[in-house]
């Protein structure tokens, strides 16, 4: 029986499983934002939490245990020092997942996985395009 169980299988062994959230933790922490189908953005949450977590208590042997799961010694470098500080006050919810749509090879349902409080970016200074109603308005306010 399966009683209490409860864990994402994704169709793969244990190993294959692990190998490929600890790649998928990696890229969330050093990009901040990948995307990926629904069910594997669900069991990477649970993961990400826990790094997050670990980087939030800082001390040694807590970065130990993040870089058994984190494959880059850099990566894991900017979550104690840049990412952790960030959620400080904040007791979890670390990572957002957004549907996107379906994906077009296959329909698998997609979704866009990032942290809740991204750095702040600089913005680019482009302009908005504007939408068709807009022109029409801007048109109509000229005459």
């Amino acid at each position: 029986m399966r009683h209490r169980k409860a864990k994402y299988k994704l169709g793969m062994r244990t190993s294959q499983r692990e190998a490929m959230l600890r790649n998928m933790v990696t890229s969330l922490l050093e990009h901040e934002s990948i995307t990926t189908t629904d069910a594997r953005a669900k069991a990477l949450r649970s993961v990400a939490d826990k790094m997050i977590t670990l980087g939030k208590r800082g001390d040694l042997h807590a970065r130990r245990e993040a870089l058994r799961v984190i494959r880059s010694k850099k990566v894991a470098a900017r979550l104690f020092e840049e990412i952790a500080p960030r959620y400080a006050n904040r007791d979890g919810g670390y990572v957002r997942i957004t549907k996107k749509g379906y994906r077009a090879g296959d329909m698998a349902p997609v979704s866009v996985v990032e942290l809740v409080e991204k750095s702040a970016e600089k913005p680019t200074g482009k302009a908005k395009p504007k939408t068709f109603t807009e022109k029409i308005k801007d048109t109509l306010r000229s005459k």
